[in-house]
């Protein structure tokens, strides 16, 4: 069983920058693609960016050019750096793990208003 604990969540104003960090309870990160997903109240859970084992990232229309997902296997963490928020990025985000399991985090709530 694989635990994913995210961190770094908080209230932060239109333009800000927060960086979101995803611990796992064992070293996962070479076998499983990690991803960050949210959720807004009322919305369907969404992908926002993923990483591979190899390193190849791939993200929502809505985060490219502003979010950067990143891995630090010394850490165990997957990391999501989001600057340039928007209203719209408000959400509860999950740090999520994937192979032929699955697992999930229990999610840290973003908020961007000014």
């Amino acid at each position: 069983q694989v635990r994913l604990v995210e961190s770094g969540g908080g209230l932060v104003q239109p333009g800000g920058s927060l960086r979101l960090s995803c611990t796992a309870s064992q070293s996962i990160f070479n076998i499983y693609t990690m991803g960050w997903y949210r959720q807004a109240p009322g919305k369907q859970r969404e992908l926002v960016a993923t990483i591979t084992t190899v390193g190849t990232t791939n993200y929502a229309d809505s985060a490219k050019g502003r979010f950067t997902i990143s891995r630090d296997s010394a850490k165990n963490s997957v990391n999501l750096q989001m600057n340039s928020l928007k209203p719209e990025d408000t959400a509860v985000y999950y740090c999520h793990a994937r192979r032929v399991d699955t697992y999930w985090g229990q999610g840290t709530q973003v908020t961007v208003s000014s």
